[in-house]
Protein backbone atom coordinates (compact mmCIF):
# COMPACT_ATOMS: atom_id res chain seq x y z
CA UNK A 1 0.00 0.00 0.00
CA UNK A 2 2.78 2.20 1.17
CA UNK A 3 4.87 1.51 -2.21
CA UNK A 4 1.39 2.05 -4.44
CA UNK A 5 0.96 5.42 -2.67
CA UNK A 6 4.37 6.65 -3.40
CA UNK A 7 4.64 5.87 -7.11
CA UNK A 8 1.42 7.61 -7.56
CA UNK A 9 2.70 10.42 -6.21
CA UNK A 10 6.06 10.42 -8.29
CA UNK A 11 3.61 9.72 -11.30
CA UNK A 12 2.12 12.72 -10.54
CA UNK A 13 4.93 14.77 -10.05
CA UNK A 14 5.90 13.16 -13.42
CA UNK A 15 3.11 14.19 -15.24
CA UNK A 16 3.16 18.26 -13.67
CA UNK A 17 6.96 18.68 -14.53
CA UNK A 18 6.13 17.03 -18.01
CA UNK A 19 3.10 19.55 -18.88
CA UNK A 20 4.75 22.46 -17.77
CA UNK A 21 8.41 21.60 -19.91
CA UNK A 22 10.27 21.21 -16.30
CA UNK A 23 14.30 21.06 -16.63
CA UNK A 24 17.02 21.15 -14.80
CA UNK A 25 20.48 22.67 -15.61
CA UNK A 26 22.33 19.64 -16.78
CA UNK A 27 19.53 17.53 -17.45
CA UNK A 28 17.18 16.89 -20.30
CA UNK A 29 13.96 18.00 -20.01
CA UNK A 30 11.19 15.80 -19.10
CA UNK A 31 9.24 14.18 -21.75
CA UNK A 32 4.99 13.65 -21.84
CA UNK A 33 3.91 10.42 -21.78
CA UNK A 34 1.98 11.17 -25.07
CA UNK A 35 2.55 13.71 -27.81
CA UNK A 36 0.97 17.29 -27.62
CA UNK A 37 0.92 18.33 -30.61
CA UNK A 38 0.08 14.91 -32.28
CA UNK A 39 2.89 14.87 -34.82
CA UNK A 40 2.56 11.19 -35.60
CA UNK A 41 -0.67 11.48 -37.01
CA UNK A 42 0.08 15.53 -38.03
CA UNK A 43 3.46 15.27 -38.96
CA UNK A 44 5.16 19.19 -38.72
CA UNK A 45 4.31 20.55 -42.69
CA UNK A 46 1.26 18.92 -42.58
CA UNK A 47 -1.16 21.65 -41.02
CA UNK A 48 -1.56 24.40 -42.93
CA UNK A 49 0.34 27.23 -41.22
CA UNK A 50 3.53 25.29 -39.92
CA UNK A 51 6.59 26.15 -40.54
CA UNK A 52 7.78 24.89 -44.00
CA UNK A 53 11.90 23.98 -44.27
CA UNK A 54 12.27 27.15 -45.96
CA UNK A 55 10.14 29.23 -43.61
CA UNK A 56 11.66 32.49 -42.09
CA UNK A 57 12.61 32.55 -38.32
CA UNK A 58 9.20 33.89 -36.90
CA UNK A 59 7.18 31.40 -38.63
CA UNK A 60 7.86 28.78 -36.21
CA UNK A 61 5.42 28.28 -32.97
CA UNK A 62 5.95 30.63 -29.88
CA UNK A 63 6.65 28.84 -26.52
CA UNK A 64 2.36 28.55 -25.58
CA UNK A 65 0.15 25.84 -25.61
CA UNK A 66 -2.68 27.46 -27.48
CA UNK A 67 -6.65 27.10 -26.43
CA UNK A 68 -10.05 27.89 -28.62
CA UNK A 69 -12.91 28.74 -28.27
CA UNK A 70 -16.32 29.99 -29.95
CA UNK A 71 -18.31 32.88 -28.64
CA UNK A 72 -21.59 34.22 -29.53
CA UNK A 73 -21.83 38.21 -29.13
CA UNK A 74 -24.80 40.59 -29.50
CA UNK A 75 -24.23 44.32 -30.89
CA UNK A 76 -27.49 45.84 -29.21
CA UNK A 77 -29.98 48.45 -31.10
CA UNK A 78 -28.05 48.30 -34.73
CA UNK A 79 -29.76 49.48 -37.60
CA UNK A 80 -30.35 46.18 -39.60
CA UNK A 81 -28.91 47.48 -43.34
CA UNK A 82 -30.93 44.56 -45.15
CA UNK A 83 -34.41 44.94 -44.08
CA UNK A 84 -34.10 48.79 -43.86
CA UNK A 85 -33.01 48.41 -47.64
CA UNK A 86 -35.93 46.37 -49.09
CA UNK A 87 -38.28 47.49 -46.49
CA UNK A 88 -37.79 50.92 -47.08
CA UNK A 89 -37.82 51.93 -43.25
CA UNK A 90 -35.08 51.90 -40.47
CA UNK A 91 -35.16 48.76 -38.88
CA UNK A 92 -33.65 48.34 -35.48
CA UNK A 93 -32.02 44.53 -34.00
CA UNK A 94 -29.59 43.07 -32.24
CA UNK A 95 -26.58 42.10 -34.43
CA UNK A 96 -25.41 38.71 -33.76
CA UNK A 97 -21.59 38.11 -34.36
CA UNK A 98 -19.97 34.78 -33.86
CA UNK A 99 -16.58 34.85 -33.32
CA UNK A 100 -13.11 32.47 -32.72
CA UNK A 101 -10.61 33.41 -30.08
CA UNK A 102 -7.48 31.76 -29.79
CA UNK A 103 -5.53 32.67 -26.21
CA UNK A 104 -2.22 31.47 -24.59
CA UNK A 105 -3.85 28.02 -22.74
CA UNK A 106 -2.73 25.58 -19.95
CA UNK A 107 -3.39 21.94 -21.15
CA UNK A 108 -4.53 18.92 -19.00
CA UNK A 109 -3.21 15.99 -18.69
CA UNK A 110 -4.29 14.26 -22.02
CA UNK A 111 -5.08 17.14 -23.94
CA UNK A 112 -3.62 17.59 -27.11
CA UNK A 113 -2.74 20.61 -29.48
CA UNK A 114 -5.16 19.24 -32.11
CA UNK A 115 -8.74 20.87 -33.47
CA UNK A 116 -11.09 20.32 -36.15
CA UNK A 117 -12.81 23.31 -38.00
CA UNK A 118 -15.50 23.12 -40.64
CA UNK A 119 -15.77 26.05 -43.32
CA UNK A 120 -17.38 26.08 -46.40
CA UNK A 121 -16.48 26.65 -50.28
CA UNK A 122 -19.49 28.24 -52.15
CA UNK A 123 -21.35 30.99 -50.77
CA UNK A 124 -25.26 31.42 -50.07
CA UNK A 125 -26.25 34.40 -52.78
CA UNK A 126 -25.50 30.98 -55.49
CA UNK A 127 -28.09 28.05 -54.57
CA UNK A 128 -26.11 24.60 -54.74
CA UNK A 129 -22.93 25.92 -54.24
CA UNK A 130 -22.12 25.78 -50.33
CA UNK A 131 -19.74 22.57 -49.75
CA UNK A 132 -18.45 21.99 -46.15
CA UNK A 133 -14.67 21.13 -45.48
CA UNK A 134 -13.29 20.45 -42.57
CA UNK A 135 -9.72 20.82 -41.73
CA UNK A 136 -6.51 20.38 -38.47
CA UNK A 137 -5.75 23.29 -36.41
CA UNK A 138 -3.24 23.02 -33.98
CA UNK A 139 -5.06 24.15 -30.86
CA UNK A 140 -7.16 22.61 -28.12
CA UNK A 141 -10.80 23.37 -27.56
CA UNK A 142 -12.22 24.83 -24.68
CA UNK A 143 -8.59 24.72 -22.66
CA UNK A 144 -7.91 26.96 -19.84
CA UNK A 145 -6.25 30.01 -20.22
CA UNK A 146 -2.87 30.57 -19.22
CA UNK A 147 -3.37 33.46 -16.87
CA UNK A 148 0.26 33.26 -15.53
CA UNK A 149 2.00 35.18 -18.06
CA UNK A 150 -0.93 37.57 -18.49
CA UNK A 151 -2.26 39.66 -19.53
CA UNK A 152 -1.55 39.49 -23.27
CA UNK A 153 -1.96 41.98 -26.30
CA UNK A 154 -5.11 41.40 -27.87
CA UNK A 155 -5.83 41.27 -31.73
CA UNK A 156 -8.96 41.38 -33.79
CA UNK A 157 -9.32 39.99 -37.21
CA UNK A 158 -11.52 40.81 -39.64
CA UNK A 159 -12.03 39.22 -43.09
CA UNK A 160 -12.72 39.89 -47.01
CA UNK A 161 -16.71 39.95 -48.73
CA UNK A 162 -17.33 37.10 -48.39
CA UNK A 163 -15.06 35.47 -45.60
CA UNK A 164 -15.20 33.60 -42.61
CA UNK A 165 -13.56 33.62 -39.34
CA UNK A 166 -11.55 30.40 -40.29
CA UNK A 167 -9.66 32.00 -43.34
CA UNK A 168 -6.73 33.70 -41.67
CA UNK A 169 -7.30 30.63 -38.99
CA UNK A 170 -3.30 29.68 -39.06
CA UNK A 171 -2.27 33.31 -38.47
CA UNK A 172 -4.21 33.05 -35.06
CA UNK A 173 -2.77 29.90 -33.73
CA UNK A 174 0.39 31.09 -34.38
CA UNK A 175 0.08 34.39 -32.85
CA UNK A 176 -1.49 32.89 -29.90
CA UNK A 177 1.33 30.60 -29.17
CA UNK A 178 3.47 33.75 -29.23
CA UNK A 179 1.41 35.26 -26.24
CA UNK A 180 -1.30 37.10 -27.75
CA UNK A 181 -5.43 36.69 -27.27
CA UNK A 182 -6.74 36.75 -31.36
CA UNK A 183 -10.39 37.75 -31.89
CA UNK A 184 -11.41 36.40 -35.15
CA UNK A 185 -14.93 37.89 -36.44
CA UNK A 186 -17.78 36.86 -38.74
CA UNK A 187 -18.74 39.42 -40.24
CA UNK A 188 -23.28 39.48 -40.28
CA UNK A 189 -23.81 39.83 -43.84
CA UNK A 190 -20.53 39.09 -44.97
CA UNK A 191 -19.90 35.08 -44.40
CA UNK A 192 -20.10 32.76 -46.91
CA UNK A 193 -23.25 31.43 -44.96
CA UNK A 194 -24.99 34.37 -45.48
CA UNK A 195 -23.98 36.95 -48.03
CA UNK A 196 -25.69 40.28 -48.10
CA UNK A 197 -26.25 43.07 -49.83
CA UNK A 198 -22.66 44.74 -49.72
CA UNK A 199 -23.73 48.02 -48.49
CA UNK A 200 -24.39 46.07 -45.31
CA UNK A 201 -20.56 45.57 -45.75
CA UNK A 202 -19.54 49.04 -45.98
CA UNK A 203 -21.73 50.29 -42.92
CA UNK A 204 -20.55 47.07 -40.49
CA UNK A 205 -17.40 46.19 -40.99
CA UNK A 206 -15.84 49.02 -38.58
CA UNK A 207 -18.60 49.16 -36.30
CA UNK A 208 -18.03 45.09 -36.05
CA UNK A 209 -14.61 45.87 -35.23
CA UNK A 210 -14.95 48.68 -32.71
CA UNK A 211 -17.72 46.36 -31.06
CA UNK A 212 -15.96 43.02 -30.77
CA UNK A 213 -12.59 44.73 -29.30
CA UNK A 214 -14.66 46.46 -26.47
CA UNK A 215 -16.62 43.72 -25.76
CA UNK A 216 -13.79 41.00 -25.56
CA UNK A 217 -12.52 43.63 -23.32
CA UNK A 218 -15.10 43.67 -20.60
CA UNK A 219 -16.26 40.00 -20.89
CA UNK A 220 -14.62 37.03 -18.24
CA UNK A 221 -12.38 35.82 -18.45
CA UNK A 222 -10.67 37.95 -21.29
CA UNK A 223 -10.85 41.40 -19.59
CA UNK A 224 -8.25 39.91 -16.95
CA UNK A 225 -6.31 37.75 -19.95
CA UNK A 226 -5.93 40.77 -21.94
CA UNK A 227 -4.13 44.45 -21.84
CA UNK A 228 -6.47 46.66 -22.92
CA UNK A 229 -3.46 49.05 -23.97
CA UNK A 230 -1.92 46.71 -25.85
CA UNK A 231 -4.77 45.84 -28.88
CA UNK A 232 -3.47 45.56 -32.54
CA UNK A 233 -6.26 44.68 -35.95
CA UNK A 234 -5.80 42.75 -38.84
CA UNK A 235 -8.21 43.35 -41.09
CA UNK A 236 -8.21 41.76 -45.51
CA UNK A 237 -9.11 43.11 -47.98
CA UNK A 238 -13.00 44.37 -46.81
CA UNK A 239 -12.04 44.01 -43.42
CA UNK A 240 -8.72 46.02 -44.27
CA UNK A 241 -11.19 48.65 -45.56
CA UNK A 242 -13.11 48.42 -42.00
CA UNK A 243 -9.57 48.95 -40.45
CA UNK A 244 -8.99 52.01 -42.28
CA UNK A 245 -12.72 53.43 -40.87
CA UNK A 246 -11.78 52.26 -37.60
CA UNK A 247 -7.99 54.02 -37.51
CA UNK A 248 -9.91 57.60 -38.64
CA UNK A 249 -10.08 57.31 -42.16
CA UNK A 250 -13.55 58.25 -44.05
CA UNK A 251 -14.86 58.61 -47.70
CA UNK A 252 -14.72 60.80 -50.30
CA UNK A 253 -17.68 63.29 -50.52
CA UNK A 254 -18.64 62.37 -54.23
CA UNK A 255 -21.91 61.69 -56.28
CA UNK A 256 -20.02 58.02 -56.49
CA UNK A 257 -20.29 57.47 -52.78
CA UNK A 258 -23.78 59.06 -52.10
CA UNK A 259 -25.89 57.56 -55.16
CA UNK A 260 -24.57 53.64 -53.99
CA UNK A 261 -24.69 54.40 -50.10
CA UNK A 262 -27.91 56.45 -50.52
CA UNK A 263 -29.08 57.20 -46.65
CA UNK A 264 -26.26 55.51 -45.07
CA UNK A 265 -23.54 57.73 -47.19
CA UNK A 266 -22.93 60.41 -44.19
CA UNK A 267 -22.03 58.08 -41.81
CA UNK A 268 -18.91 57.27 -44.05
CA UNK A 269 -18.23 60.24 -45.73
CA UNK A 270 -14.93 61.61 -44.02
CA UNK A 271 -15.95 64.27 -41.22
CA UNK A 272 -13.48 66.57 -39.60
CA UNK A 273 -14.68 65.08 -35.87
CA UNK A 274 -13.82 61.22 -37.43
CA UNK A 275 -11.00 59.66 -35.28
CA UNK A 276 -9.07 56.60 -34.63
CA UNK A 277 -10.25 54.17 -32.17
CA UNK A 278 -7.63 54.91 -29.18
CA UNK A 279 -7.71 51.09 -28.35
CA UNK A 280 -5.94 50.45 -31.58
CA UNK A 281 -2.06 50.93 -31.13
CA UNK A 282 -1.38 49.23 -34.24
CA UNK A 283 -2.66 47.29 -37.66
CA UNK A 284 -1.99 45.30 -40.27
CA UNK A 285 -3.62 45.68 -43.32
CA UNK A 286 -3.91 42.98 -46.20
CA UNK A 287 -4.79 44.09 -49.50
CA UNK A 288 -7.22 46.81 -48.24
CA UNK A 289 -9.98 47.95 -50.26
CA UNK A 290 -11.54 50.95 -51.64
CA UNK A 291 -8.21 52.84 -53.58
CA UNK A 292 -9.13 51.61 -56.77
CA UNK A 293 -12.91 52.40 -57.05
CA UNK A 294 -13.59 55.65 -59.55
CA UNK A 295 -10.92 58.44 -60.87
CA UNK A 296 -10.26 59.55 -57.28
CA UNK A 297 -6.40 58.80 -57.02
CA UNK A 298 -7.22 57.25 -53.43
CA UNK A 299 -10.09 55.57 -54.77
CA UNK A 300 -13.49 55.89 -52.38
CA UNK A 301 -11.53 57.11 -49.58
CA UNK A 302 -11.19 61.03 -48.94
CA UNK A 303 -6.85 61.24 -49.44
CA UNK A 304 -6.86 64.08 -46.55
CA UNK A 305 -8.87 61.54 -43.99
CA UNK A 306 -5.78 59.27 -44.16
CA UNK A 307 -3.75 61.67 -42.58
CA UNK A 308 -5.69 60.70 -39.28
CA UNK A 309 -4.11 57.07 -39.04
CA UNK A 310 -1.67 57.93 -36.70
CA UNK A 311 -0.52 54.49 -35.66
CA UNK A 312 1.70 52.30 -36.87
CA UNK A 313 0.67 50.57 -39.57
CA UNK A 314 1.69 47.32 -41.73
CA UNK A 315 0.35 47.06 -45.16
CA UNK A 316 0.71 43.50 -47.54
CA UNK A 317 -0.10 43.63 -51.13
CA UNK A 318 0.33 41.62 -54.10
CA UNK A 319 2.13 43.40 -57.12
CA UNK A 320 -0.76 42.36 -59.33
CA UNK A 321 -3.80 42.43 -57.21
CA UNK A 322 -6.97 42.85 -59.05
CA UNK A 323 -9.13 43.36 -56.78
CA UNK A 324 -8.15 46.01 -54.73
CA UNK A 325 -6.17 46.98 -57.07
CA UNK A 326 -2.41 47.35 -55.82
CA UNK A 327 -1.71 50.62 -57.46
CA UNK A 328 -4.82 52.10 -55.50
CA UNK A 329 -3.12 50.25 -52.49
CA UNK A 330 0.12 51.57 -52.68
CA UNK A 331 -1.82 55.52 -52.91
CA UNK A 332 -3.71 55.02 -49.73
CA UNK A 333 -0.24 53.91 -48.13
CA UNK A 334 1.55 57.28 -49.00
CA UNK A 335 -1.50 59.36 -48.22
CA UNK A 336 -1.09 57.35 -44.81
CA UNK A 337 1.37 60.51 -43.72
CA UNK A 338 1.51 59.89 -40.11
CA UNK A 339 1.58 56.40 -39.39
CA UNK A 340 5.16 55.04 -39.17
CA UNK A 341 4.43 52.44 -42.08
CA UNK A 342 5.86 49.80 -43.84
CA UNK A 343 4.61 47.72 -47.65
CA UNK A 344 5.57 44.39 -47.92
CA UNK A 345 5.16 43.56 -51.47
CA UNK A 346 5.01 39.90 -52.67
CA UNK A 347 6.00 40.02 -56.57
CA UNK A 348 3.72 39.17 -59.05
CA UNK A 349 1.16 38.23 -56.78
CA UNK A 350 -2.64 38.70 -56.92
CA UNK A 351 -5.22 40.14 -53.94
CA UNK A 352 -4.90 36.59 -52.22
CA UNK A 353 -1.81 37.67 -49.72
CA UNK A 354 -2.90 35.85 -46.25
CA UNK A 355 -5.52 33.12 -46.53
CA UNK A 356 -4.93 29.20 -45.97
CA UNK A 357 -3.99 27.15 -48.39
CA UNK A 358 -6.96 25.85 -50.82
CA UNK A 359 -8.37 22.50 -49.01
CA UNK A 360 -8.43 19.48 -51.51
CA UNK A 361 -12.24 19.20 -52.65
CA UNK A 362 -11.28 22.88 -53.84
CA UNK A 363 -11.33 21.78 -57.64
CA UNK A 364 -13.41 24.19 -59.07
CA UNK A 365 -11.58 27.55 -60.46
CA UNK A 366 -13.90 29.80 -58.40
CA UNK A 367 -13.65 27.48 -55.39
CA UNK A 368 -9.93 27.71 -55.87
CA UNK A 369 -9.15 30.97 -56.45
CA UNK A 370 -10.42 32.22 -53.42
CA UNK A 371 -7.17 30.56 -52.10
CA UNK A 372 -4.20 30.23 -54.74
CA UNK A 373 -2.20 32.30 -56.46
CA UNK A 374 -0.91 31.81 -59.87
CA UNK A 375 3.09 32.74 -58.93
CA UNK A 376 3.07 32.08 -54.97
CA UNK A 377 2.49 29.23 -53.10
CA UNK A 378 0.00 29.89 -50.39
CA UNK A 379 1.66 28.14 -47.62
CA UNK A 380 4.76 30.05 -48.21
CA UNK A 381 2.95 33.53 -48.40
CA UNK A 382 1.29 32.19 -45.26
CA UNK A 383 4.93 31.37 -43.28
CA UNK A 384 6.10 34.88 -44.77
CA UNK A 385 3.31 36.53 -43.49
CA UNK A 386 3.57 34.99 -39.86
CA UNK A 387 7.13 36.21 -40.16
CA UNK A 388 6.62 39.68 -40.40
CA UNK A 389 2.93 39.77 -38.41
CA UNK A 390 4.86 38.78 -35.56
CA UNK A 391 7.79 40.75 -35.73
CA UNK A 392 5.25 44.37 -36.57
CA UNK A 393 2.92 43.57 -33.53
CA UNK A 394 6.21 42.24 -30.99
CA UNK A 395 7.71 45.82 -32.03
CA UNK A 396 4.83 48.17 -31.83
CA UNK A 397 3.11 46.12 -28.87
CA UNK A 398 5.25 44.59 -26.88
CA UNK A 399 7.90 47.01 -27.24
CA UNK A 400 10.14 44.02 -28.11
CA UNK A 401 13.30 45.80 -30.34
CA UNK A 402 14.87 42.42 -31.22
CA UNK A 403 11.64 40.91 -33.11
CA UNK A 404 11.45 44.39 -34.79
CA UNK A 405 15.03 44.45 -36.21
CA UNK A 406 13.34 41.52 -38.61
CA UNK A 407 11.44 44.83 -40.22
CA UNK A 408 14.82 46.93 -40.48
CA UNK A 409 16.00 45.50 -43.79
CA UNK A 410 19.02 47.19 -45.29
CA UNK A 411 17.63 46.50 -49.15
CA UNK A 412 13.66 47.06 -50.40
CA UNK A 413 14.05 44.64 -52.77
CA UNK A 414 15.10 41.57 -51.31
CA UNK A 415 16.63 40.07 -54.56
CA UNK A 416 19.32 42.74 -54.21
CA UNK A 417 20.51 40.80 -50.45
CA UNK A 418 23.99 39.53 -50.76
CA UNK A 419 23.96 36.70 -48.13
CA UNK A 420 27.29 36.69 -46.91
CA UNK A 421 28.74 33.37 -44.64
CA UNK A 422 31.00 34.18 -41.32
CA UNK A 423 33.05 31.13 -39.99
CA UNK A 424 29.75 29.67 -38.01
CA UNK A 425 27.62 29.62 -41.44
CA UNK A 426 25.37 32.40 -40.00
CA UNK A 427 25.09 35.86 -42.15
CA UNK A 428 27.20 38.74 -40.68
CA UNK A 429 28.00 42.16 -42.76
CA UNK A 430 25.64 41.10 -45.18
CA UNK A 431 22.56 42.60 -46.70
CA UNK A 432 20.36 39.41 -47.07
CA UNK A 433 16.78 40.17 -44.92
CA UNK A 434 17.03 38.87 -41.60
CA UNK A 435 15.33 35.56 -40.29
CA UNK A 436 15.40 34.18 -43.66
CA UNK A 437 17.95 31.43 -45.12
CA UNK A 438 19.86 31.40 -48.04
CA UNK A 439 18.00 31.73 -51.37
CA UNK A 440 14.48 32.13 -49.59
CA UNK A 441 14.03 35.94 -49.46
CA UNK A 442 13.30 36.06 -53.10
CA UNK A 443 10.26 37.74 -54.87
CA UNK A 444 9.28 40.62 -52.15
CA UNK A 445 9.85 44.22 -51.33
CA UNK A 446 9.70 46.00 -48.04
CA UNK A 447 9.31 49.56 -47.73
CA UNK A 448 9.09 51.87 -44.38
CA UNK A 449 8.19 54.94 -44.58
CA UNK A 450 8.65 57.46 -41.22
CA UNK A 451 6.08 60.25 -40.75
CA UNK A 452 8.99 62.63 -39.79
CA UNK A 453 10.00 61.88 -43.15
CA UNK A 454 6.90 63.19 -44.60
CA UNK A 455 6.43 65.69 -42.64
CA UNK A 456 9.43 67.75 -43.68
Amino acid sequence: MKNSFLFSIVFVLFCTASLFGFNSVGAQQVKLPYDVFDYVQYPIGSVWGDPLPDAPALAQRGKFMVGVQTLYLLNPDQIDIIKTLTEGTTVIYNRPLTVEVWYPATLKLGQIQITMYTDFLGRSDQPGTLVPYTFVGRATRDASPDIADGPYPLIIISHGYPGSRYLLYYLGENLASKGYVVVSVDHTDSTYLDVGNFVSTLVNRSLDQEFVMSEILKMQPWEGLCNPNEVGLIGYSMGGYGALRTLGAGLENSTLVKNYLGKFASTLIAKPSDKGDPLVKAAVLFAPWGGSVGTNPTGLWDKTSLAKITVPTLWVAGSQDDVAGYKGIVNLFDSAINSKRYLLTFDDALHNVVPHPAPSIATKFGDYYRFADPVWDTWRIDNIDEHFVTAFFDLYLKGNAEAGSYLNVKVVNSNDGIYIAGNSGEATDSTYWPGFSPRTAVGLHLLYVSPSLDSK
